[in-house]
């Protein structure tokens, strides 16, 4: 059967198309839509099509608005903007709702829409990819590379929907739950993917298929014995990455602790140069990350176009984005990490939206030359992130050793390793060179809390801050300036784990209102 590939932005209802790109680094069919016979001729062509997924990853959805651009907006929109630690502190009012996390029950928001539908494309794109290329011409190996690359992207979506669209494990009854519209996934594969009228399952079948998903990853990797080229490319490192971090959230140590071991083998953490470097071009550490140079950019809607420091963009010139007062006052002063927030000292700055005196302002502005003078600054502004060429280009890391180290103390401790924790919690922070101060002798209690905090420092801005706060199912404290945080009055506020249908976002209308099912 003759069956036509192309990008679908909404929901799954039909046959998934890959998204065309003609530029060269991801070698993908230049054409708007190609029939599978194309695409599963050969491994040659195979392997476009897995690279086309990589470019999904960094493309803007104009189909939503001009902030969803992939793997960036799920990063600074779903992990950072309704959690704890990440400020933007005299952001515009139509934000409010969207950062206080009052748009989870909303189901015509775009917000709630847009992680449902962007996985569920990338998922169908996989399961093409997984029901066609066995058939493939080409090298026994190649189709095993290209089949493992597949199941890890679709892993991958899944751990990431489960996240959004389902209770909190904790609150799950051991993954059973399903409510129909409030707590569950559609649960599409290559076997169901013509099928228009599928009902929710739990999050506990999600994470079935997802272990099972990379299970078969890691031995057709294996087996393949094929090395990847390039850091946006899936290989056995990522498919190990992808289950430790899906078996964390699961609360399932022994394997979040095996995988995350595997995951960093070969991955060193970067050197303090690095650290400090922008994070917008890769280095040894990076296990999995998304393209980001002049060749191919979304100039004023990616990543780095909304969290860069020196991004020539209003967003980024006029709201500037700050690390949280509490957190950052927590971190030691011998830490490299706490150099890459502005410390405003004695300055003055404003007690309702941050800013600092002008003094102040054009001091910092010369210490860090790529800010232009109509950039804002603020307290505790962020210099974590800078872009890696022209507006707001850059790399943007997925998965890296440091997140693996700590998904393994936080393993280790669960498991009753305290000592493997501490040992764990040195090698990131001491041995690294990024604190050589340190020494973790923290146990019980002390020790959990530690592993969180230098979680949130380590991964600050990354995506993670609002995802864990959820899964560790404790209550985000936001504190205005008046009351000792650098919050605006409209986004200091408190929500508790069980706030807007326990932090879960609600099936979309565009899915139930095409799904019988629902």
């Amino acid at each position: 059967m003759k069956t036509t590939i192309k990008l679908v932005i909404l929901m799954a209802l039909t046959p998934f198309l890959f998204s065309a790109c003609a530029d060269d680094y991801l070698n993908t069919i230049p054409t708007a839509s190609t029939s599978t016979e194309t695409v599963f001729q050969d491994t040659k062509a195979a392997k476009m099509a897995v690279n086309g997924m990589a470019r999904l990853m960094v493309n803007q959805y104009n189909g939503f608005s001009q902030v969803f651009c992939g793997e960036g907006t799920i990063k600074f929109i779903c992990g950072e903007y309704m959690g704890e630690n990440f400020s933007r502190p005299n952001m515009s009012s139509g934000s409010y709702d969207l950062m206080n996390g009052s748009l989870l029950d909303r189901n015509t928001s775009n917000y709630i829409k847009f992680p449902w539908s962007y996985y569920y494309m990338l998922i169908g794109n996989a399961n093409m990819i997984i029901a066609n290329i066995d058939n493939a011409a080409g090298e026994e190996s190649e189709r095993k590379f290209i089949k493992a690359q597949a199941l890890s992207y679709r892993a991958y979506c899944y751990a990431q929907l489960v996240q959004f669209y389902c209770y909190r494990w904790a609150d799950s009854n051991g993954g059973t739950s399903v409510t129909n519209l409030q707590d569950g996934l559609i649960y599409r594969t290559e076997e169901n993917m013509d099928v228009k009228d599928i009902a929710l399952v739990s999050s506990g079948e999600i994470y079935k298929l997802i272990y099972a998903d990379l299970d078969q990853a890691i031995n057709l990797f294996s087996e393949s014995g094929i090395k990847r080229n390039d850091v946006w490319e899936p290989n056995i490192n990522v498919a190990f990455a992808i289950y430790a971090r899906a078996a964390i959230t699961k609360q399932d140590y022994s394997k979040a602790r095996d995988m995350a071991n595997k995951a960093r083998a070969g991955y060193p953490l970067m050197n303090n140069a690095e650290y400090t470097s922008g994070f917008s071009k890769d280095n040894e550490e990076w296990i999995w990350g998304s393209y980001g140079g002049d060749e191919q950019t979304l100039h004023f809607y990616g990543f780095h176009s909304y969290m860069a420091y020196d991004a020539n963009t209003s967003v980024v010139r006029s709201y500037p984005v700050c690390m949280s007062k509490t957190l950052y006052e927590r971190i030691p002063s011998t830490d490299i990490r706490k150099n890459m927030f502005l410390d405003p000292g004695d300055n003055s700055y404003s007690q309702t939206v941050g800013t600092v005196n002008k003094e102040f302002a054009e001091i910092v502005r010369s210490e860090h030359p790529t800010m232009l003078k109509s950039h804002q600054v603020a307290a505790y502004h962020s210099f974590k992130f800078s872009i890696g060429g022209s507006i707001g280009v850059g790399y943007i890391n997925h998965f890296r050793s440091s997140e693996m180290l700590l998904i393994e103390a936080e393993a280790s401790y669960f498991s009753g390793d305290e000592a493997e924790a501490q040992k764990l919690l040195n090698q990131l922070t001491r041995d690294s060179k990024r604190d050589e101060a340190y020494n973790c002798t923290a146990t019980g209690e002390d020790l959990l809390k530690e592993i969180k905090f230098y979680r949130a420092v380590e991964l600050w801005g990354e995506g993670f801050d609002w995802l864990d706060k959820k899964r560790y199912n404790e209550p985000i404290v936001r504190l205005s300036f008046k009351d000792g945080g650098n919050f605006g009055s409209s986004t200091a506020v408190k929500r508790e784990v069980d706030y807007k249908n326990k932090w879960t976002y609600v099936t979309p209308l565009v899915e139930s209102e095409n799904n019988n099912e629902l």
